[in-house]
């Protein structure tokens, strides 16, 4: 399988002048997810973690609801060590699991190619965001604050290229502080998640009980996949959308974003988070 990373040649321009200089870039290549030897979704992504990548985008768009329902996962890469081309994922669904499959690219046939995330149609896009309900997790302030400072040090391909997002987990009161048990990397904001939702599922992590932490924006997207994952929080670095905000509050999803050292935004939801805010802000 190719590197996720690669060296190239580039002029570095300083103060003190402009030299030759190698740096680390990030590889970026076309994933296929395919199913039943056809393919669903193409996606551009780092070539690294992709059995995480074909389980947690097969969880968090709905096409699995248990990692048992997956027969099996074969990756082929088809340019070798050459680049270029790209890489093919088939998953083998189960008997029941790749009925309802069918049917379900029975109805979505014609697609209108929003451009989502191996989404097929509007309906699809716009669809219900699983409730998470009022599930036991607790976060402190020191909590929001730690995860996003925990998570930078889980980045080994973003310390060499600066140019990868991360999803982590973060588990409150895991040892003498919280904890960010796992963390996946990717060009892709929505990979990088779905990888993580895989890593989730293969270590039988139940995502009720920390918060996803994620190093970009929060698209609607980026709530669907963490109420797929089952967690009641996201905490993000940059910013939501208006349509984010809208769907994690009408999941029961506490959403803090803006995270800048000790500063941060609450969105939705502020009742899981003990800073004494009102009960309610969206």
């Amino acid at each position: 399988m190719r590197p996720p990373l690669t060296s190239t040649n580039r002029l570095a321009h300083r103060a003190d002048g402009t030299k030759q200089a190698d740096r680390m870039v990030p590889e970026e290549t076309p994933v296929a997810l395919s199913y039943a030897g056809t393919t669903h979704a193409v996606m551009m992504a780092s070539p690294a973690d992709l059995e995480d990548f074909a389980l947690g985008f097969s969880l968090t768009e709905g096409i699995i609801a248990l990692p048992e329902e997956i027969e099996a996962i074969e990756i082929e890469d088809l340019a070798g060590e050459s680049g270029g081309a790209g890489i093919d994922i088939q998953i083998r669904l189960k008997d029941k699991a790749n009925t309802r499959f069918e049917v379900r690219r029975r109805r979505l046939a014609g697609p209108v190619g929003c451009g989502l995330c191996g989404i097929e149609s509007i309906e699809e896009a716009m669809r219900s965001v699983r409730a998470v309900g009022a599930a036991g997790l607790r976060l402190s302030a020191d909590d929001i604050v730690s995860s996003v400072k925990l998570l930078s040090r889980q980045q080994p391909f973003h310390a060499k290229t600066g140019a990868v997002h991360a999803a982590g987990f973060y588990i409150p009161g895991k040892g003498s502080k919280g904890e960010i048990v796992l963390a996946r990397e990717d060009v892709g904001r929505h990979n990088a998640l779905d990888k993580l939702a895989g890593a989730l599922a293969k270590a039988g992590i139940d995502g009720a009980s920390g918060a996803v932490v994620v190093t970009s924006r929060v698209s609607v997207e980026m709530v669907q996949k963490t109420a797929a994952i089952g967690s009641p929080a996201i905490i993000a670095v940059s910013a939501p959308t208006a349509l984010a905000i809208r769907n994690a509050e009408v999941a029961g999803m506490t959403l803090a974003a803006l995270v800048r050292g000790d500063d941060f935004d609450l969105f939705t939801h502020p009742e899981r988070v003990t800073i004494g805010v009102p009960d309610h802000v969206a």
